[in-house]
């Protein structure tokens, strides 16, 4: 198991086993984000793409996701959209 200093989680947790996203963003997310972590990621992604209508394949969808992305693990986080309500 290889073990991360979690960037989202604030600790030690289990990393991933290799990257799961292209280019520097994936290499930094390998690097520095949890398994947890890139499982909160997909959930955040999922909703994003649902409440937004997303076509993934589009690159103007990519490109926003890939913002989104790099928003949700070193910024100060990807929001949710206006008006978006949980049902957890």
């Amino acid at each position: 198991m290889r073990l991360v200093n979690c960037i989202l989680l604030g600790k030690e947790a289990e990393g991933l086993e290799r990257p799961t996203y292209p280019g520097d963003l994936g290499q930094r997310i390998f690097e520095n984000a949890s398994k947890h972590a890139w499982g909160e990621w997909l959930k955040h992604q999922t909703m994003l793409i649902n409440e937004y209508r997303l076509t993934p394949f589009e690159p103007k969808a990519r490109q926003f996701l890939e913002k989104e992305m790099e928003k949700f693990f070193f910024g100060k986080g990807s929001e949710k959209p206006e008006g978006f309500h949980s049902e957890d």
